[in-house]
């Protein structure tokens, strides 16, 4: 029979190592990033570790261009799709584990490879299909017109005391908060 100081000290331990590997993993998946141009070299793109655009560049030749919004959107599906391979070269400390095939085959299907000519319909968001088939596209709000600010309150003259003695005068005019 074990000791159960030693089996909660084993215990830990693990715990310990699993925290250990955890961390490791969490710091190579944030090193994690894919950059991304467009065919025509005037888009660039680069999306983090969680398929997130966190940079973006448009080039001047293509900013008149009236499929820009299409095309920056096909960029980064197509970082994105890219994004399981690099997690499989970047992220060594799981490398051939159940972990790693879970995770690799969860951004395979999370952002599949672009279709050839357009962006993935169905993802949601801005150039979207919607269901009778029009495209959305966000709309900007107009800007809320501006309410006119109230005049800041005047200063109120000081008082000088009351020399007679009594604090009656304190409330005298109605204003107990000066």
């Amino acid at each position: 029979m074990t000791n159960p100081e030693q089996l909660f000290a084993t215990f830990e331990a693990k715990m310990a190592e699993a925290q250990q590997k955890a961390d490791r993993m969490r710091a190579e998946m944030e090193t994690v990033s894919v950059a991304e141009r467009s065919k025509d070299g005037q888009i660039a793109v680069k999306v983090n570790h969680l398929g997130n655009l966190v940079g973006l560049e448009i080039g001047h030749a293509v900013r008149d261009k009236p499929d820009l919004a299409a095309e920056i959107l096909r960029t980064v599906q197509v970082a994105q799709s890219r994004l399981a391979a690099a997690v499989e070269s970047g992220v060594p400390s799981i490398a051939g584990t159940d972990t790693m095939n879970e995770l690799v085959g969860q951004l395979h299907r999370e952002y599949p490879e672009p279709e050839p000519g357009g962006f993935v319909e169905g993802g949601g968001g801005y150039g979207a299909r919607a269901d009778d088939g029009s495209r959305f596209i966000a709309e900007e709000e107009p800007p809320k017109p501006e309410s006119p600010r109230p005049a800041p309150p005047t200063p109120r003259a000081a008082r000088p005391p009351s020399n007679d003695g009594t604090d009656d005068d304190y409330f005298g005019d109605g204003d107990y908060l000066r």
